[in-house]
C-alpha cells in the first residue's frame, strides 16, 4: 500500500511525522558527539602507541612506515575518488562508485588518524605527540612528504586523463568530409 492508497482518516499529520524526524535528528547528534568525545580522548594516543610499536626509536623505519603510510594511503584515497567520480554515470557504476567511496575512506583512515596526533588540541593529541616523538622518530615529516608525493602523482595522472577525455571529445566531434575525386582532365597536349 503506497502513501497515496491510505486512507486519509489514517494518515499521519505532517506535525507528527516532522516533531519525529527532529526527534531523530537530536538523538543522532547526541550521540555523535558523544562518539567524538571518547574517541577524542582514545584515538590519538592510541594511534601514535601503534605507530610506535612498529617504529622502535628508528628513524629508518619512522621513515619507510612514514612514506609507506602517508603516500600508499593518499595515493589509495585519491584514486579510488577518481574511480568512483569516473565510473558514477556507467552501468552499475553508482553501486561501484559508492563502494569505492567506501573504500577510500577506509584506506584515508591511517592520514586522519595521524593528523588527529598532529594536528589536535586535546590531552590525547599531546600525549600522542610526545610518543611520536620519542619512539617513532621522522615519521610525521616522512608522512607528510609521501601525501605531498602521492599527490603530486594524482595531479599527473588526473590531468593526462583530462587531456585524454578532452582529445576524445575533440575527435569524436570531428566530421570526416569525403575525398573528392578530382575531375579528370585530358592532357594529350597534341
Amino acid at each position: 500500500m503506497t502513501a497515496s492508497e491510505v486512507p486519509v482518516g489514517r494518515r499521519k499529520p505532517a506535525t507528527v511525522v516532522w516533531r519525529n524526524r527532529a526527534i531523530a535528528l537530536v538523538a543522532l547528534l547526541a550521540v555523535l558527539v558523544a562518539a567524538y568525545l571518547i574517541l577524542a580522548a582514545f584515538l590519538p594516543r592510541w594511534w601514535a602507541q601503534r605507530l610506535a610499536s612498529a617504529v622502535d626509536g628508528s628513524f629508518a623505519k619512522g621513515i619507510g612506515w612514514g612514506l609507506l603510510y602517508g603516500g600508499v594511503g593518499t595515493a589509495l584515497t585519491l584514486f579510488l575518488l577518481l574511480a568512483a567520480g569516473l565510473g558514477w554515470r556507467r552501468r552499475g557504476g553508482r553501486f561501484l562508485a559508492g563502494a569505492a567511496a567506501l573504500l577510500a575512506l577506509l584506506a584515508a583512515v591511517p592520514n586522519l588518524l595521524t593528523l588527529t596526533v598532529v594536528l589536535g588540541t586535546g590531552s590525547a593529541a599531546h600525549a600522542g605527540e610526545r610518543i611520536l616523538d620519542v619512539d617513532a622518530p621522522a615519521f610525521r615529516g616522512a608522512s607528510l612528504t609521501g601525501a605531498i608525493l602521492a599527490g603530486a602523482l594524482f595531479a599527473v595522472v588526473a590531468a593526462l586523463l583530462t587531456r585524454r577525455g578532452v582529445r576524445r571529445r575533440r575527435g569524436a566531434g570531428r566530421v570526416v568530409e569525403p575525398v573528392r575525386a578530382e575531375p579528370a582532365t585530358d592532357s594529350g597536349g597534341l
